[in-house]
């Protein structure tokens, strides 16, 4: 059977990367280009794959989904999203709100904060990052969190846990406010957990 010149390059397009192209890069590439243009919920794995050029099977493969990519192409995260829920699902819906705090504060710690400092600044440089974000962690992380938790207005519940973390966060790793800057964790997590665990649980 011939194959047109048409055809052919049809076929090398949907073939593998040629030997020796770096596709996790390739991938994180096209994540930020994607992501940026769609938004979190707009993007699909197979129009990231298809804009790097490899099979959408090498983002499972890379990042185990389009959770993990984002994460590495838009937040630089230093725990994978998924990690971050399993954490934060572990123990009892009692404790939810200290353990919020342990987690948040435990993860962006060990990087020194450096991590966190660069995504605000990269959040409030660039609206795109700002609404894939927002799409992030709102909705695939605090609400659904919420909703496991309470029918009660859970995004708002959700929103005011985000806001009081983001703040946290600023205040720490950012403008480095003391003594809050260098405040041991279990001390932060005695004093705002139970701000955390009225917003999930409590009156509002």
């Amino acid at each position: 059977m011939s194959v047109t010149r048409g055809e052919e390059s049809a076929v090398k397009r949907r073939g593998r990367r040629p030997a020796g192209a770096d596709t996790r890069s390739a991938l994180v590439s096209a994540a930020r280009a994607v992501f940026a243009e769609q938004g979190y919920d707009g993007a699909t794995v197979r129009s990231i794959a298809t804009r790097a050029g490899v099979d959408a099977a090498m983002v499972n493969h890379w990042f185990g989904g389009k959770e993990g990519l984002f994460a590495e192409a838009i937040l630089d995260l230093p725990i994978k999203p998924n990690d971050i829920l399993a954490l934060l699902n572990a123990g009892p819906v009692d404790e939810l709100g200290p353990r919020i705090v342990r987690t948040f504060l435990t993860v962006w710690d060990d990087t020194g904060g450096e991590h966190f400092a660069a995504l605000v600044r990269s959040v409030t440089g660039h609206e795109a990052a700002a609404h894939v974000l927002r799409d992030f962690f709102l909705k695939h992380v605090f609400i659904s969190l919420a909703n496991t938790v309470t029918e009660d207005r859970p995004d708002l519940r959700a929103n005011l846990v985000a806001s009081q973390l983001v703040g946290m966060g600023v205040a720490r790793y950012v403008i480095k406010f003391e003594p809050l800057a260098h405040t041991p964790i279990p001390e932060l997590v005695a004093a705002v957990g139970p701000t955390l665990q009225r917003y999930l649980t409590g009156e509002l």
